[in-house]
């Protein structure tokens, strides 16, 4: 028993550890692989001393990247017909990267009102308390733009459609005036995706995208992408990204990239039922507008059509003047629409933005409240039915005597 004991082998602490004998040669799945790492080895001293010099496409540390990163990477940047991306945890730390590899004390940016809430909140707290002098401009500005360029203007940011009111921006105008002054441009291109608007085609120099949104398109992971095709400013977007600690999880680069499989199918349905709901909508006694540029009706329709392709699936509507019980009455009426702040997903959602944020803005197309809709892959005459309903019970309490603050009558 003793002698069978001691002729037994155990395995080494390399074998137990690193796998050895394992050959990945030999397996292929059409599925990406995950490559989880936080720490980066070496095959000898050499290599370590000069891991710096594998930058920006290398990997030296976990902050860096794997290559299921990289494999996103490669994937969003040839949807934005870019040479280069770079993926960040969230759509919000991807602007906030953006904005920072752009700018610094002393500089000037000029930044579309319409822009994200958070974005806007980022610039004009946190980069003014920087340095960085905040200008927001009106989002149909056009090559009217270059009347605010100053001699330290270094980044025009744009979003088009805005967010929320969805107004459309003239980007090549805009891009053109930059241009002729050396001065940077990026825009969050999320309302579109790479399949509706090409943004780099058009000269931009940062495009910038909430992966969160259509690329995951299950809600449930958050990701944002930086596409250019500069290679110095790729090589600074990439070293700010590893020292911030910007890093993300390879089983988020999963979950992305399966996204993007069925993202072409996703959004031409979702595309599809959005344009078959607004257009009920548009008929239907209790709307008084709908903000959606691919509508005739919008003033920013012959823009939209001249550069986008696709009518996207979220847009936004103002109703007839009512209390805020009669809106809340109306949500309460929601089943298959959610009530969210997100879009782009399987699942339609619905958010309001009562009339005090909107009337908080200088260059509004109209005084709110507003409701968002973002139509997923529901039965689109299901929805319809359910938004009827709603807007009925909005009617019949339009009457309740009562308007908190926020909520105009």
């Amino acid at each position: 028993m003793m002698h069978s004991m001691n002729c037994t082998r155990e395995p080494s602490s390399d074998t137990a550890v690193a796998g050895a004998g394992v050959d990945h040669a030999a397996f292929a799945s059409l599925s990406p692989p995950v490559w989880r790492a936080s720490t980066v080895v070496f095959p000898s001293l050499d290599a370590f001393v000069t891991r710096k010099t594998r930058l920006p496409d290398g990997f030296t540390y976990g902050t860096t990247g794997t290559p299921t990163q990289r494999a996103l990477e490669a994937r969003i940047a040839s949807l934005d017909q870019a040479s280069h991306c770079v993926i960040a945890p969230s759509g919000q730390a991807a602007i906030c990267l953006a904005f920072l590899v752009s700018l610094q004390a002393g500089d000037h940016l000029l930044m579309t009102e319409s822009a994200y809430g958070a974005a806007r909140t980022f610039a004009t707290q946190h980069l003014a308390q920087l340095g960085v002098e905040v200008e927001l401009y009106d989002p149909r500005i056009g090559a009217g733009i270059a009347q605010l360029f100053r001699s330290n203007t270094r980044l025009v940011w744009m979003e088009s459609p805005g967010s929320i009111t969805m107004e459309v921006q003239d980007v090549p105008a805009i891009v053109a005036a930059a241009a002729r002054h050396s001065i940077l441009t990026a825009i969050d291109n999320t309302w579109a995706s790479p399949l509706g608007f090409q943004a780099l085609s058009y000269g931009v120099d940062l495009c910038v995208q909430a992966c969160t949104k259509y690329m995951g398109g299950h809600s449930d992971v958050l990701m944002g992408s930086i596409t250019m095709n500069d290679s110095p400013l790729y090589r600074r977007v990439r070293q700010l990204q590893a020292v911030m600690g910007q890093a993300v999880s390879a089983e988020d680069c999963f979950l992305v990239s399966r996204g993007l499989d069925t993202l072409q199918v996703r959004l031409r349905q979702q595309v599809s039922s959005a344009a078959k709901i607004a257009a009920a909508l548009q008929r239907h006694a209790m709307v008084c507008r709908l903000l959606y540029p691919s509508l005739a009706s919008s003033p920013d329709h012959d823009l939209w059509r001249r550069d986008f392709v696709g009518t996207g699936s979220v847009f936004s509507l103002q109703l007839q003047p009512a209390p805020y019980e009669a809106y809340s009455a109306l949500f309460s009426e929601f089943e298959r629409f959610a009530i969210g702040a997100s879009w782009g997903g399987v699942h339609s959602i619905a958010a309001f933005y009562p009339a005090e944020e909107i009337a908080g803005r200088k260059y509004r197309p109209c005084d709110g409240p507003l409701i968002r809709l973002s139509i997923g892959l529901e039965d689109p005459d299901e929805l319809i039915a359910e938004l009827a309903t709603a807007l009925q019970v909005f009617e019949q309490a339009r009457t309740v005597p009562s308007n908190p603050p926020g909520v105009q009558p």
